[in-house]
């Protein structure tokens, strides 16, 4: 992780979960990490908790994504590393008592985990390119996207979410072609079930059974173990254009 002293890291989503685990690891790494979210309150205290900033950002609307980054690349220097793990996951089937999937809410998930995705790495690679490379080979920098098995296995009631991270997983390989001559890296995680907010929010028997599910270990994924990957993915520079899983050999049933 030499390389990445002193660099910094924009994390989306980075006031709770998979995100505040990913911006924590990237500083214990040494990098300086700026946090993007919609939760102020939350996000200004985990920025602050890490001697970071906060930016108050709609990954899904592209005028403040720009505006943001912008903001980090005035205040603490172009980023050279971008994690997406900003999304939403509301659950709704493609006909639900006789009515059809809320066309606005399918658009609003795919609005923010794909656009948004695409949004942050296309205004991120933009100031990555700019830069000198850091090592003999031309490396400038590394974006990582958040995926889910969903994509793979989306089940009962995931229509949009799953179309979003299927999304995600189509981009990866494409976007990290469109870098490679430019010395940006491109790869994805796709988490099983995690511990994030969303499953904390459960009764314990009910985090129980779901941890159950998984093959091994078994048990809900530890958001501190995303982030242990997210920093492999950095360390490793022939980890590009590839997405991978973690979820303890979970194969997600249809409910």
């Amino acid at each position: 992780m030499e390389m990445w002293l002193g660099n910094v890291a924009i994390v989306t989503g980075g006031a709770s979960g998979l995100g505040a685990a990913t911006a924590e690891a990237l500083k214990n790494a040494g990098l300086k990490v700026a946090v993007f979210d919609l939760n102020k309150e939350a996000g200004a205290a985990k920025a602050a908790e890490l001697g970071g900033a906060f930016y108050t950002v709609d990954v899904s609307d592209a005028v403040s994504v720009k505006t943001a980054m912008d903001a980090v690349v005035a205040d603490m220097g172009a980023p050279r590393v971008l994690v997406n793990c900003a999304g939403i996951g509301p659950a709704s089937k493609t006909v639900s008592r006789g009515e059809a999937h809320d066309p606005a809410m399918f658009a609003k998930v795919i609005g923010i985990n794909l656009v948004g995705s695409f949004i942050c790495a296309s205004e991120a690679a933009s100031r990555m390119v700019a830069q000198d490379p850091m090592a003999p080979d031309g490396a400038r920098g590394v974006i990582i996207n958040t995926a889910s098995v969903a994509a793979y296995e989306g089940q009962i009631g995931q229509v949009a979410y799953a179309a979003s991270k299927g999304g995600i997983v189509g981009m990866t390989l494409p976007m990290a072609r469109d870098l490679a001559d430019k010395g940006v890296r491109v790869c994805t995680i796709a988490p099983g079930l995690f511990l994030t907010p969303l499953l904390e929010g459960l009764p314990q028997d009910v985090q129980d059974s779901l941890g159950k599910q998984v093959p091994f270990p078994s048990r809900l994924g530890h958001p501190a173990e995303y982030g242990k990957l997210v920093c492999h993915i950095l360390d490793n520079p022939m980890l590009n254009g590839e997405v991978i899983r973690l979820d303890g050999a979970i194969r997600m049933t249809p409910r």
